[in-house]
């Protein structure tokens, strides 16, 4: 589990226009929907074929909790793939992205100033820039440290420099110890 990636994911699923199917049986169906067929639905949850057309038969309705992870994963990876992509082009070109995050934040300065890193509770609006990188790296594959990163990138930019007004002479944020961190768009 990532919590930066989870984090994007969840932040996009807010814009969902339906709620994603619920019910074992509806989720196998849209699956198989999906992906042209049980076969590839089969392999692709690592269980047999004809367990799948039992689910879609309504044979058999309440999963292994195991299965109804995976089941529920790739389903809500799957759906209003449109309505997703919008969202994200929205973010990325005017609106932005929130970030509310409760973690052990500090900077590199130079000799002379406080520098100590503390925890903070913020909740700070990064700008579209910002968003397009962070969905641009997760896209790519990045890895959570990759988007801490980023995410950091925009706090220093933000929250310290204030967008270039104040710390000019800032030259990196430790962003550490993350107790929460959760993303709006």
């Amino acid at each position: 589990m990532t919590l930066f990636g989870d984090g994007l994911d969840a932040a996009v699923q807010k814009s969902f226009t339906r709620p994603a199917p619920k019910s074992a049986p509806a989720q196998m169906r849209y699956l198989v929907k999906q992906l042209k067929g049980t076969r590839p639905v089969a392999q692709m949850l690592r269980i047999s074929q004809r367990t799948v057309e039992r689910y879609v038969k309504d044979q058999i309705k309440k999963p292994r909790p195991d299965l109804a992870m995976r089941l529920e994963r790739e389903v809500k990876a799957r759906w209003q793939p449109q309505i997703r992509a919008k969202a994200k082009e929205r973010a990325a070109t005017t609106g932005g992205i929130v970030i509310d995050t409760r973690a052990r934040i500090g900077y590199t300065a130079p000799v002379g100033t406080t520098d100590d890193a503390r925890l903070r509770h913020l909740t700070v609006a990064l700008p579209p820039q910002y968003a397009a990188r962070l969905f641009d790296a997760q896209q790519a594959g990045a890895s959570d440290r990759q988007l801490q990163q980023i995410a950091a990138e925009g706090l220093k930019e933000v929250y310290f420099q204030e967008s270039g007004r104040r710390a000019g002479s800032l030259e990196k944020v430790r962003f550490t110890d993350i107790e929460h961190v959760e993303f709006d768009l």
